[in-house]
């Protein structure tokens, strides 16, 4: 079994810039501001394969407001708002 935790510091993953890689390390769904209730937000991501130890890499960003972004999930690419992305905790 591996350790997913890093030494890395941890941040939304709605803060990083295209080419960023990490791993997720939680869920954190208060405060996003997004139109979802925070349990329908976390549920959503989790279906989507947003867990706990998932390899994260930004792809592409939106031309207005860099907004949404393209995310590789292990091996599944996902357009997600950044909003949404700020309950994603990576490192």
């Amino acid at each position: 079994m591996t350790n997913t935790k890093t030494t890395r510091p941890e941040m939304p993953l709605g803060l990083a810039l295209r080419g960023y890689t990490g791993v997720i390390q939680h869920l954190s769904t208060r405060h996003t501001g997004s139109a979802l209730s925070d349990i329908e937000l976390e549920s959503r991501l989790i279906e989507l394969g947003f867990v706990e130890g998932a390899r994260v890499e930004v792809l592409h960003e939106g031309l207005v407001g860099r907004d949404p972004i393209a995310v590789r999930v292990d091996n599944i690419t996902i357009a997600v708002r950044r909003r949404e992305a700020m309950a994603i905790i990576v490192a």
